[in-house]
């Protein structure tokens, strides 16, 4: 039996942490092009998923509004205010559908984005 090589873990730098206040979003190009929406929340937890929307596929999701649901953090899609766990991506809306998530490290007083995703829409 073999397997596929995996690829190590890439961290690039997102932003300097200080750089991200509590509840904002910033949204940070990956090397491969796509678009990460980058999330600090109030308890100082870091999240990145899907810049793109999947229900109007617009760029926005890292002006969403950041918050909570029963201590689960979310986002709120600007557009049609849809809901995303930022945990898992999952919206709350249509279990149907997800954001893709990436692990976010805090190094050096960088915030840093892994390139390989942890998951993906079904």
């Amino acid at each position: 039996m073999t397997t596929a090589p995996t690829q190590p873990a890439v961290w690039i730098n997102a932003c300097p942490a200080h750089r991200l206040g509590p509840a904002d979003g910033a949204a940070v190009l990956m090397p491969d092009g796509r678009q990460v929406a980058l999330f600090r929340t109030l308890d100082d937890q870091y999240y990145a998923v899907d810049n793109i929307d999947p229900f109007t596929h617009a760029a926005v999701i890292s002006r969403g509004i950041v918050g909570d649901r029963g201590g689960e953090p979310t986002v709120a899609s600007p557009m049609l205010k849809n809901v995303f766990l930022l945990r898992t991506g999952l919206s709350l809306d249509d279990k149907t559908v997800r954001l893709t998530t990436w692990p976010v490290r805090v190094h050096q007083a960088t915030i840093q984005i892994n390139t390989r995703a942890e998951q993906g829409t079904p």
